[in-house]
């Protein structure tokens, strides 16, 4: 059983602490503790990419240069034009300068449906030598893209194309209790759409994200889910992207790390041939183990840890602190120890799922155009071959 708990996302801005726009105040829980997210304050996102390790999904893929023409095969008639392209995160910001990923492609599909990789680039701005005719040119920056048609002319100049993304970047992290640093092979991140589908679930954007990675996305509100270890420490929590701009959000964990031990004697060593069950107060299994002195992270609550050892059981319960790591000691005897606080009555932590918000498609007029209309995410991806993944 996971124990999943949501908190508010603040951003910190010079002006004092104000909510994120797009959470709902009924999800705040009463609870000491938050998630809180920094807004960079520079104008655009250039300087973040050299603090943090960015995501790059695709692999590196060589640059073509020439190559058989769309329409026909390659004479002395036509000649190869330059072209320039430039990528920017917001109309008003400058050319993105690195993470940029570039592909060319010719208008007409391919026998499987595919329309052919003319040329690709990686990092910044880029410049194809193309023959005349019409291509589609697609750019993207992490997990944001755009699409555009490009038509390269027989004569006269060509000029520099500038593509906005609308996209920002996101870098995640995490503590345990108020301040604890968690280990980051610990530590993970799914990145999922905000809003839910017909079915309830959520489009997952990106798995297993490490912290302190810079990672782009188109701008908008996505759904964070950060899980600490391999039991039950899992946090929730609705992130905003700003066009432009690096969020940095730290999520604050309940959880702490045990390790457990059947001794013979209090401070004695651990026995070996020992399985483990941990047991939440309501009696659910949340952790097994089969090890002298197992170690897990369990979020803040009440559990009991059961020994068997040789046909016999030993049990104690113990109480997890958010950022406490500590040992817990199973003794080979009938009467265990308790915690300090035993007598009182144990709080226990409600599980609270995030309610999913149905997105409302409105219905709009089918357009009437007599241009080519841009192809499709699967029409876009390069035909088979090594390196030339999208991802």
């Amino acid at each position: 059983m996971a124990l999943v708990l949501k908190w508010p996302v603040f951003y910190r801005k010079s002006i004092g602490w104000e909510p994120m726009s797009g959470i709902s105040s009924a999800r705040r829980l009463s609870a000491v503790f938050a998630i809180f997210a920094s807004l960079s304050t520079v104008a655009s996102a250039q300087d973040a990419f050299k603090e943090f390790k960015q995501l790059d999904g695709s692999v590196k893929m060589p640059k073509l240069n020439a190559f058989v023409a769309p329409n026909g095969e390659n004479s002395a008639s036509r000649t190869l034009r330059d072209v320039s392209l430039e990528a920017k995160l917001t109309p008003e910001s400058g050319p993105q300068q690195q993470g940029l990923s570039w592909y060319v492609f010719s208008p007409n599909a391919g026998a499987d449906g595919k329309l052919p990789l003319v040329a690709s680039s990686k990092g910044g701005s880029a410049s194809f030598h193309l023959l005349p005719g019409d291509y589609f040119v697609n750019v993207s920056f992490g997990r944001a893209g755009v699409t555009k048609k490009l038509s390269v002319p027989e004569t006269g100049d060509t000029q520099k194309q500038t593509m906005v993304l609308d996209a920002g970047g996101m870098v995640l992290n995490a503590v345990s209790g108020s301040d604890v640093r968690i280990p980051p092979a610990e530590l993970s991140f799914s990145i999922y759409s905000s809003e839910a589908k017909e079915d309830g679930e959520r489009g997952l954007v990106m798995a297993d994200v490490k912290p302190n990675t810079l990672v782009g996305l188109s701008a908008g509100t996505y759904h964070i889910v950060s899980e600490y270890g391999a039991v039950n420490a899992v946090i929730r929590a609705d992130i905003q992207v700003e066009a432009g701009k690096v969020t940095e959000a730290t999520i604050q964990h309940r959880a702490a790390k045990i390790t457990l031990k059947l001794v013979s004697d209090a401070g004695g060593e651990a026995i070996a041939d020992t399985a483990w069950s941990i047991l939440t107060s309501a009696g659910d299994i949340v952790g097994e183990s089969l090890s002298a002195f197992p170690t897990m992270v369990l979020a803040e609550g009440r559990y009991t840890a059961v020994a068997r050892n040789k046909d016999k059981i030993y049990q104690r319960d113990f109480i997890v602190v958010a950022g406490t790591n500590t040992d817990v000691e199973v003794l080979m005897k009938e009467q265990q120890p308790q915690d300090a606080d035993d007598q009182q009555p144990a709080q226990q932590l409600p599980i609270q799922m995030p309610q999913m918000r149905q997105s409302q498609t409105p219905q709009t007029q089918p357009a009437t155009s007599t241009q080519q209309p841009l192809p499709t995410y699967e029409q876009l991806t390069p035909a088979g071959g090594e390196g030339e993944s999208m991802d």
